[in-house]
């Protein structure tokens, strides 16, 4: 035994978790957080409030829940995948009764200090349950028809229920979430083109039905589609939106305009400046540079996720961290591409950056669940 090994041993066990701690990815979530508190002041011309200064008692809360979730053994957040899910599924429920409209849509429930978006929790808990589900499932029955329309059921339930809403964007990552865990896990790559082709049938469904009495979008959201096509058809109205987001992306060059010095954002031209469309208020005043910047520490974050799971033994914590690193891919992917044009504008918020509640705290929760693996996966001088 090497005297760095005796050492460790030598620490208490409830110290010992935390050195075993990926300290890296803290580190980059707490320069993404404070970006986004630095974004926040500058929207708000200078000033802490109204939304800086909510969105670091958020993030404070969110680390310390991330740091007690992490001390909390793997095997605990296996078990209680299943009620955690029914949770999820019971708070989308009460959505439909008790939640508040807000731009069109009923998506969150008023809790007094918080107003909670049920579909955000509902990310995390479908891949806990998935993950537990094919870490029980024996791996010659991953791709049985049968076991197939499990996991197919378990994804179909928040995502019709979030539709309800209606929220297309936090819906498709939900399907999307759940269908990368199937395929992390194994299913056969039958299923996949089957199910591409069905979205392909779907989507030609949905354009047929524009109009129709059986119309399966909501008019506001077929124009979100008519504007991501067509943006420039009509730049005051329904194309307003990512024609100010492209023109505040191409003014800030390399080098940006200069902190606090955007004019998109500070003579509000820029829609939702605060939440959705922060990443271009970022391009125009802190350039290229801080752009890159910004997706760098993304990367890295990705980085230190994807190097934990792959050194994981476990099958529920390898699934459980591949399956949330993918979805928070997905999250900073789909806004990006929402705000440069390159997919339709769905309300994907920039994570760790946009100002939002329930988005932060529920982020945070699913980093402690990967630094819960990463904690209590086996070591050999633990």
């Amino acid at each position: 035994m090497s005297y760095l090994e005796y050492r460790v041993k030598t620490i208490p066990a409830g110290w010992r978790k935390v050195l075993f701690m990926n300290w890296g990815l803290i580190a980059l979530i707490i320069g993404a957080a404070f970006s986004g508190f630095a974004m926040l002041i500058s929207v708000a011309g200078g000033n802490i409030e109204p939304w800086a200064l909510s969105q670091m008692q958020r993030f404070s809360i969110g680390l310390l829940a991330m740091f007690i979730i992490a001390m909390t053994p793997i095997w605990i957040w296996r078990n209680v995948s299943v009620p955690i899910y029914m949770l999820a599924i019971v708070l989308l429920l009460l959505v439909e009764f008790l939640g508040s409209t807000g731009m069109g849509a009923k998506r969150w429930i008023n809790l007094g200090f918080i107003n909670l978006q049920p579909s955000e929790v509902a990310k995390i808990a479908l891949v806990m349950l998935l993950a537990a589900y094919y870490d029980w499932l024996p791996a010659d029955k991953v791709s049985k028809p049968l076991w197939i329309s499990v996991p197919i059921a378990f994804i179909s339930l928040p995502v019709l229920l979030v539709l309800q809403q209606p929220d297309l964007g936090t819906s498709l990552l939900l399907l999307l979430s759940g269908v990368t865990v199937m395929f992390l896990a194994g299913v056969h790559w039958v299923y996949f083109g089957t199910v591409i082709a069905f979205t392909g049938g779907f989507v030609l469904a949905l354009f047929k039905s524009r109009g129709t009495e059986w119309q399966l979008l909501q008019d506001y959201q077929f124009s979100r589609i008519d504007t991501f096509l067509n943006p420039d058809s009509d730049p005051l109205g329904a194309g307003y939106h990512i024609s100010q987001s492209k023109i505040a992306l191409g003014s800030g060059g390399w080098t940006g305009r200069g902190y606090m010095e955007g004019t998109q954002s500070r003579l509000n031209f820029l829609p939702e400046k605060h939440t959705d469309f922060i990443f271009t208020t970022i391009a125009e005043e802190l350039g290229f540079i801080g752009t890159i910047s910004i997706l760098a520490i993304y990367v890295g974050i990705m980085v230190f996720c994807l190097h934990s799971a792959l050194r994981h033994r476990e099958r529920f914590s390898s699934l459980l961290t591949l399956g949330l690193t993918m979805t928070f891919f997905l999250f900073f992917s789909v806004n990006m591409s929402m705000v440069m044009g390159l997919a339709p504008v769905v309300g994907v918020p920039l994570p760790l950056i946009s100002y939002g509640g329930s988005a932060m705290l529920v982020l945070m929760g699913a980093f402690g669940l990967i630094q819960s693996a990463h904690v209590h996966r086996p070591r050999d001088n633990a």
